[in-house]
């Protein structure tokens, strides 16, 4: 994966994308095409696991197989909203190990706090995937894969449903060997840090929460 942005263009991930924007969509619909909607960007940000062959016999011969290589990839949340993208997920690649990283944004210098952090061990030998629908500002993204690095992680990959140019800028300043794979690039943020034209606030939406 060579260029730092892939914005995934399929047309069943722009048809659902559509749906999760539109401010009359239920909480429980929401939350079933963010599942969906995960599973299909999971296919882009997994595209180069390292793969193997194993000699396995098919009810008419024997042939050698391709079948993925080395350690389970790691796919890592960021609290809360990260598990809707986190959920879709496990159900593509059951096998993965999970961790979590729990941040918040404070509302009125938008910098991230942190107040968890749990991930598998050997970190440096899996690809490891962040996941959070919002890449807005981009603060917490970049201090959640610093934390990842301190942690041993050398490959990794950024999943999020939308992100804002300004997000993408500054993940590439501080992290230029992440490449980030998202939905869609939207056009700006707004005074509060949210992602314009976007979608509302992802966990509310999922959660049914305000």
């Amino acid at each position: 994966m060579k260029q730092h942005l892939t914005v995934v263009t399929h047309p069943l991930v722009q048809h659902k994308l559509t749906l999760m924007r539109e401010k009359t969509t239920s909480t429980a619909v929401f939350r079933q095409l963010l599942r969906e909607i995960s599973q299909l960007l999971a296919y882009e940000v997994t595209y180069e696991l390292d793969m193997t062959d194993r000699r396995i016999e098919t009810p008419l011969q024997e042939m050698d197989a391709p079948v993925l290589a080395g350690r389970k990839l790691a796919l890592v949340s960021i609290l809360r909203a990260g598990n809707g993208l986190l959920d879709g997920m496990l159900e593509l690649i059951p096998s993965a190990r999970v961790g979590f990283v729990g941040l918040y944004r404070d509302e009125e210098t938008l910098k991230p706090v942190q107040y968890y952090f749990k991930v598998p061990d050997y970190l440096g030998e899996r690809m490891v995937i962040v996941v959070d629908p919002m890449l807005a500002t981009g603060n917490s993204s970049a201090a959640a894969v610093d934390l990842l690095k301190q942690a041993g992680a050398r490959n990794i990959r950024f999943l999020c449903l939308l992100a804002a140019p300004e997000g993408v800028a500054r993940m590439k300043d501080a992290h230029p060997d992440v490449p980030i794979v998202t939905a869609a690039l939207d056009e700006r943020l707004n005074e509060k840090g949210y992602i314009l034209p976007g979608l509302g606030d992802a966990g509310d939406r999922m959660y049914g929460t305000k």
